[in-house]
């Protein structure tokens, strides 16, 4: 087995295995193995005998006591490591076991956690030094590699016998479990083509042939041949045809023609001929460069030295909650994980707690709960390591006057000179200040005494406390907590509010709405409103070119309706589309709503942070989302997209001989009149390298606004079509020409190889 492989891949796998044995103490420490606990509660605590494998991919772990049940995780499946008590169950046990012998394996996705202890503080930090290093690497594998590897893991599968040779029944059953279901003619005519010695098995370079014959790019090597003068390779002249013609780039093409070769063409002896073979042509379309996403809108790209409310901001709801709103685990994993999504405004639940100290929780409801000050913690420590833009954190504040306090103490004491105190210059402003202004700063948005005018001015009510009116405490209470709170509020109609917390209020006043008419003439700048998702979709609809304006001047929070107690999502373009900035979802529900999410953050450097477009941002436009095409410049556009292929999509049904039927649907999010979707036809039997070839076409109205999402699916004639995977961008940071789009899990994270390839052309309607 492992003599085939090693001939046969040539690939990273193998280098990483020679790295391992050869360059790295900390992975030979890895492949020799540990024994660490492995702890779930402070009562769980069990050890665990780890070890790397030896194709440096996996790490298998058993019980001692457990015979021979063992699990194993792929290095791919780990996202990070954290070192010390970084976690919840680790703090439990912090009184036991010393920070330099714990760490945490966050996995991708919504996959728990591993909390670990090592034996010593050396052998913990041996695993995490390792276990980074292998990240690493992981991370600066190309497309190429990365289909190396799962092929890799194929053969293994299929190897059932461990004898390095597979026969026609172990090929075909690699097949199905490739997702693949091919005449068996046609496999075993072309096992017997690879079968060079004739012994009924294919090894070594006879499975290379193989699987070559069967992963033929056919759809890319018509695009090659349509470009090769020879039909052997792309002259530099060649590839500047294609990349001025197909792909429509604006660069120097003969000096990015030259790049491409030097980057991406294997063979030495094409390079020195200044051409491209047809496998640095696949390797070309397979990389960033190849992709749908324009790499230049990756960075940070936009100017980001305007006012707060000319942004839409990543924003979470009930970031605290891991689960559902009723009975769902409370966790600061959950403000980890979004802080570590780009999310830049966190929303924090604050109840009294027993022994005077605040706690947060999903409010009279079995949430479990957990301490304000962990949430706080969490959020100081995670602010900042994606995004250097401010965070905001979303107060919802039930406490009495004394545990008030106690969160003032709590934000002054952890967060320190991070947390926004005063204006940036001490002066009384007439803007809001912008992200560039407030990198590296945590502004809070709750209720506050008085105005920013009056605290800055020292004639703010100089007693411990003041109080505000019960309209005003009905602001910031989630729809979902009116009914809770209205005995509450019936018994008293002022809540108190203390003055520490309020002066932590600067430049995010929460604040009741009464109307757009009334918001014009008195609202401050300073203030923010905040809407469920149905009062916001009334206004939108009743008045959406005031709230538009509305949103040019100042900050609007949007969030679910308290009906949907599974957690699910709204859509958030409809809120986009009248420029609200703080649409704010909840994070732990993968689907729709989500990928929109991800996808319009997923520009200008995942900071948390997306410039509106020009007429979202002036006052003066007066831009109606239902009326685009009343707009100055209004400039519609034709989106055309050849669906042309499919490789490897993963298997959706656990049955073995279960194959996936795959359509494609595109999706066009944006203003109401371009709201579209449509679809490819369903290929019978074949998630491995299904061939489309048909064309969507779509007119967008407001293209600056307009997100596309692309979904695969399993047709099923009988029942709803099961979700295969999905990619979802803005249309602005979308290249044209041929392209391939790496496609995402229902959690957002990556299942390479899996890919749709396309071809992209946007014109403007004359």
């Amino acid at each position: 087995m492992l003599k085939l492989i090693s001939k046969w891949l040539g690939t990273i796998l193998q280098q990483l295995f020679m790295l391992c044995i050869q360059e790295d103490d900390n992975l030979q420490s890895m492949l020799v193995g540990t024994v660490m606990r492995k702890i779930k509660s402070r009562s769980w605590k069990k050890q665990r005998y780890f070890k790397l494998q030896d194709d440096c991919m996996t790490i298998w772990y058993k019980s001692k006591k457990a015979g021979n049940t063992h699990s194993t995780f792929s290095v791919s499946d780990v996202e990070a490591i954290r070192e010390g008590h970084q976690s919840e169950v680790l703090l439990s046990i912090a009184d036991e076991f010393p920070a330099d012998r714990c760490f945490t394996l966050v996995f991708r996705g919504r996959r728990g956690n591993l909390d670990l202890v090592a034996e010593s503080a050396e052998e913990a930090q041996s695993w995490i030094s390792g276990m980074r290093k292998l990240i690493e690497n992981l991370e600066n594998m190309g497309e190429r590699e990365k289909l190396d590897q799962w092929i890799g893991d194929w053969f293994k599968k299929a190897d059932k016998n461990n004898d390095g040779r597979m026969n026609f029944k172990e090929v075909r059953d690699l097949l199905k479990m490739m997702n693949v279901d091919m005449n068996e003619h046609h496999a075993h005519r072309l096992f017997t083509m690879a079968d060079k010695s004739q012994s009924g098995t294919l090894e070594d370079d006879e499975f290379i042939l193989f699987y070559k014959m069967l992963t033929q790019r056919e759809d890319v090597l018509r695009v090659f041949q349509e470009y090769s003068v020879d039909g052997q390779t792309l002259s530099q002249s060649d590839l500047e045809d294609f990349l001025r013609e197909e792909q429509l780039e604006e660069a120097d093409f003969q000096q990015h023609a030259k790049q491409l070769i030097e980057r991406y063409e294997p063979s030495d002896t094409a390079k020195l001929l200044n051409a491209m073979t047809f496998d640095g042509f696949l390797m070309y379309l397979g990389s960033a460069e190849g992709s749908i996403f324009n790499p230049q809108k990756r960075g940070v790209f936009q100017d980001m030295s305007q006012p707060l409310c000319h942004y839409f901001i990543s924003s979470s709801h009930n970031t605290y909650l891991m689960e559902d709103q009723l009975r769902g685990q409370s966790s600061v994993e959950g403000y980890i994980r979004a802080l570590t999504r780009g999310c830049r405004c966190v929303e924090v639940d604050c109840w009294d707690g027993a022994n005077g100290e605040p706690i947060v929780y999903h409010g009279h409801t079995f949430t479990s709960k957990i301490l304000f000050k962990d949430v706080v913690s969490a959020v100081g420590t995670y602010a900042f390591k994606v995004s250097d833009y401010p965070v905001i954190l979303s107060i919802e504040n039930h406490c009495s006057v004394e545990q008030q306090r106690v969160m003032a103490q709590h934000l002054n004491h952890i967060l320190g000179d991070k947390l926004l105190k005063s204006t940036l210059d001490g002066k009384v402003p007439i803007g809001l200040p912008s992200p560039e202004d407030l990198k590296g700063k945590i502004l809070l948005k709750a209720k506050k005494i008085g105005g920013l005018e009056e605290s800055l001015n020292e004639i703010a009510e100089d007693s411990l406390n003041g109080e505000i009116s019960d309209e005003d405490e009905v602001a910031e209470l989630d729809e979902d907590n009116l009914h809770r709170e209205s005995s509450c509020l019936s018994q008293k109609s002022k809540q108190r509010l203390s003055k520490e917390l309020s002066d932590c209020v600067v430049y995010c006043k929460s604040v009741r709405f009464s109307s757009f008419k009334h918001s014009r003439v008195h609202s401050k700048f300073y203030e923010v409103v905040s809407f469920t998702e149905s009062k916001a979709r009334k206004h939108l609809r009743e008045t959406g070119a005031e709230f538009v304006h509305h949103n040019t001047q100042q900050l609007t929070r949007v969030y679910p309706s308290g009906f949907r107690t599974d957690s699910s999502n709204f859509n958030p373009q409809e809120m986009w589309n009248v420029g609200c900035q703080i649409v704010a979802l909840n994070f732990q529900t993968a689907g729709e709503g989500m990928d929109l999410n991800d996808g319009l953050f997923s520009q200008n450097g995942r900071c948390g942070y997306v410039l509106k477009p020009g007429f979202l941002r002036d006052a003066e436009k007066r831009f109606d989302p239902e009326g685009p095409q009343k707009q100055d410049g209004y400039q519609p556009v034709i989106l055309n997209i050849q669906v042309i292929s499919g490789q490897q999509l993963p298997k959706v049904n656990i049955k073995e001989d279960s194959i996936v039927d795959p359509l494609v649907r595109v999706e066009i999010h944006g203003v109401p009149m371009d709201q579209a979707k449509q679809e490819t036809r369903y290929i019978d039997n074949n998630g491995f390298n299904p061939v489309w070839y048909d064309t969507l076409h779509f007119t967008i109205h407001t293209p600056e606004l307009a997100v596309v999402r692309f979904v695969v699916e399993d047709y099923d004639k009988t029942s709803k079509n099961d979700f295969v995977g999905q990619y979802t961008l803005p249309l602005s940071c979308m290249q044209q020409g041929y392209r391939h789009i790496h496609l995402l899990s229902k959690d957002g994270t990556s299942i390479p190889p899996s890919s749709l390839f396309v071809h992209i052309r946007i014109t403007r309607l004359e």
